[in-house]
Formats: structure tokens, C-alpha cells, sequence
């Protein structure tokens, strides 16, 4: 029998076999929710959020039901106007420039740097204009964007931040002096999403605020309940957002294993990186002396022939996946806003030249072994 016929099947997302490794865990956390028929604000949201503050080591985690709804409901609890500007990233999932638009606020894109795909902290300036309230930074893939000059820029302008951790939940940023933060505990407040695929994700959607402004934390839970702190009393106009019990449940089950699995996430990617460090046609992931990558992708920057060598690896078996194929600014959804193709080269050049590996709690070495042996197979 050969090597490829004993070979676990190559998933780019394993949550069958994560959630093996815990079932016990996880089916009576779940059975105990239907045991008490609490499925709705039942006390292990709460528990939950306390346990998922502590970790961060912030005052107040907020559940709500998606990250798309954190990052809407955080816009709406720091009672931005419409009209009013917000600065984010063109290269990123849409959520971000999708809720500024449903507020009707405006998207102001800045672009990425190419190493780290987060925000160009320097090009942050250039785009205020009176008008701008507020930037979202994203911590794409893993990676912390680069927050203390950020922050500097924000208390500068007088400008609200917004952290989409949603890929990033738990890496720390380093600042100069030494000390170190949570990414989403930074700035004004954070956002995340427990989608499944998420290193801290559910069997389901779910998603969360994160701040430590009392203020802040308060009128964010009103939103997230119609605007009322007590039932059928509104004091604002809010939405209904609220993360289920069951899934609160889960996730508190799987936050006690979070740690192990970031390194289990870097042990992959460092293996990614001593198999492919000599090919040239590839650019690694880079790794930034601010903060800790937690790899909730592994993206490679393919020189050329990124799409054949996507191809090439499914022949195989290997899934790999292009996130971002379209910046927001070449999307028809926003053609509104007047910008065109060159206006973000980078972003344009990494949706084209950008693919990511295989990557999860569960890989082996075998899976590894035969991946990287297919890539170099490819290009030689």
C-alpha cells in the first residue's frame, strides 16, 4: 500500500476530528442546555463571556449572534452619524464595508502592507478629512496589524478604533515598552466571530464585542436586545443579535483548549516554512516583532502561476483556498464610491498572487510532509 493510500484525508478545516478529541466534553455541555431548556440567554452565556473576559484580560465581552452583527453593533454604540467616514482595508472579508454601508456612513479604503496584509499605517493619515470618525483595522490571517502608531494617529484626530478580530482572536500585540495586549482589547472596542472555522469557533454562527469601556459595553448589550435593558422597555432603536446558548456552551468548552490550539496552529506553519523557505517563487508569511501570528490561515504570495499551482495541488488532493479574490474597491457594491483598478496595487496584486495552505489543530506530519513535497513537486 503506498504512502498516499495510508494518507488521512487532507482537510483545509478538520472539525470532525477536533471535535472527536473533546466529545465528551462537548455533548454534555450540550445535553445539559436541553436538560434545562435555557436555549435563549440561558446562564452559559454569560459564563462564557466572564471566562472569555478573563482570558483577554478585559472588562466586558458582549455576545451577540455573528461578527457581522459585532462589527454593525459597534459602529452603532459609538452613535456614528451618516455621512460620517470610516477608514478600513480594501483587502479583507466584506463585513467591514458592508456595515458601514448599511449605516449609511462612508467606506474610505487605505491599503495594505504587503508583508503583514493589515492596514499601512502610514497612508492613515492622508485619508482623514473632517469628516472621518472612525477606523477599523483588521488583523487578517492571524496577523496583529500594527496598533501602537495606529493608536497614536486615532488619539491625534480625535478618532474612534474599531478592531475586527475575527481571524485573530488571542494573538497578543507587543508594544514598545514591552508590554503586550490582546488584539481587540486595544482600541475603542473589538469585534469577533465564532464561525466554525475559527480557531475559537462554534457549530454554528456566533460572534462577540470587546471592550473595556463600561459605556460602551452597556449600550452594546442594549442593541444587541432591542434597545432595552429590561424586556419591552426601549430606550434606543437596536437590533436582535444574541448568541445561543448551546453555542455559548461549546465554546466555553472549546476556550479552555485555545491555547493549545495556537501552537498547534504555529507548529504547523513553522513546518510550512523550513519545507518551502527555499523556494522562490513563493513568499513565506511574515512574522512581525509587534506581536504573535496565530495562523488562522496560512497565505502564501505566489510570484506566478498561483492558479495552476491551485489546480495542481487538487489533482492531488490538497485543498487550498484563494481568500479575497476582489477588493472591495473593484466590487460592484461599492462602485458608489468612484475608485477603480490601480488605486490599490497592492491589494489588487496579493487577491491575484495570494494562496493559502491546509492549516488546523489536527494536522499530522504525514499531511504536511506530503503537501510541502507537492509544492516544491510544482515548482521544480
Amino acid at each position: 500500500m503506498s504512502e498516499v493510500d495510508t494518507l488521512k484525508e487532507i482537510r483545509m478545516v478538520d472539525l470532525k476530528t477536533q471535535y472527536e478529541n473533546i466529545k465528551t466534553e462537548i455533548d454534555e455541555a450540550i445535553q445539559n442546555v436541553i436538560d434545562n431548556t435555557a436555549f435563549i440567554n440561558g446562564p452559559q452565556v454569560k459564563t462564557f463571556a466572564d471566562n472569555l473576559a478573563s482570558y483577554l484580560h478585559v472588562n466586558h465581552v458582549v455576545p451577540c449572534a455573528n461578527g457581522t452583527d459585532a462589527l454593525q453593533i459597534a459602529l452603532m454604540a459609538l452613535d456614528l452619524q451618516p455621512g460620517d467616514e470610516v477608514i478600513t482595508v480594501p483587502y479583507s472579508f466584506i463585513s467591514t464595508a458592508e456595515v458601514t454601508n448599511l449605516l449609511k456612513l462612508k467606506p474610505v479604503f487605505v491599503e495594505i502592507n504587503k508583508a503583514t496584509y493589515t492596514i499601512d499605517v502610514s497612508k492613515i493619515e492622508a485619508a482623514i478629512t473632517e469628516k472621518t470618525k472612525c477606523v477599523i483595522p483588521v488583523h487578517l490571517f492571524g496577523q496583529p496589524a500594527d496598533m501602537e502608531p495606529l493608536m497614536e494617529i486615532a488619539k491625534k484626530h480625535n478618532l474612534y478604533v474599531v478592531e475586527d478580530t475575527a481571524q485573530a482572536l488571542g494573538a497578543e500585540y507587543r508594544f514598545s515598552d514591552g508590554t503586550t495586549k490582546s488584539v481587540g482589547t486595544i482600541g475603542n472596542i473589538g469585534t469577533t466571530s465564532f464561525f466554525p472555522s475559527k480557531v475559537l469557533g462554534c457549530y454554528g454562527d456566533g460572534g462577540a464585542l470587546i471592550t473595556n469601556d463600561v459605556e460602551l459595553a452597556e449600550t452594546s448589550k442594549m442593541i444587541c436586545h432591542h434597545g432595552s435593558k429590561v424586556k419591552y422597555y426601549h430606550k434606543i432603536v437596536g437590533v436582535n443579535s444574541r448568541l445561543d446558548t448551546i453555542q455559548a456552551a461549546i465554546l466555553d468548552v472549546k476556550l479552555k483548549y485555545l491555547d493549545k490550539y495556537y501552537k498547534a496552529r504555529i507548529k504547523v506553519a513553522h513546518y510550512y516554512d523550513e519545507a518551502l523557505k527555499d523556494i522562490e517563487q513563493i513568499e513565506l508569511p511574515c512574522k512581525v516583532a509587534y506581536g504573535n501570528h496565530i495562523f488562522h490561515q496560512y497565505s502564501l504570495t505566489i510570484k506566478e502561476n498561483r492558479d495552476e499551482l491551485k489546480e495542481f495541488l487538487q489533482n492531488e488532493n490538497i485543498p487550498t483556498m484563494i481568500y479575497f479574490p476582489v477588493p472591495f474597491h473593484l466590487q460592484d457594491a461599492f462602485q458608489q464610491y468612484g475608485y477603480k483598478m490601480g488605486d490599490f496595487p497592492i491589494s489588487e496584486y496579493l487577491a491575484e498572487h495570494t494562496l493559502s495552505l491546509p492549516i488546523h489543530t489536527e494536522m499530522d506530519e504525514e499531511q504536511l510532509g506530503f503537501i510541502s513535497e507537492k509544492v516544491k513537486e510544482f515548482f521544480k
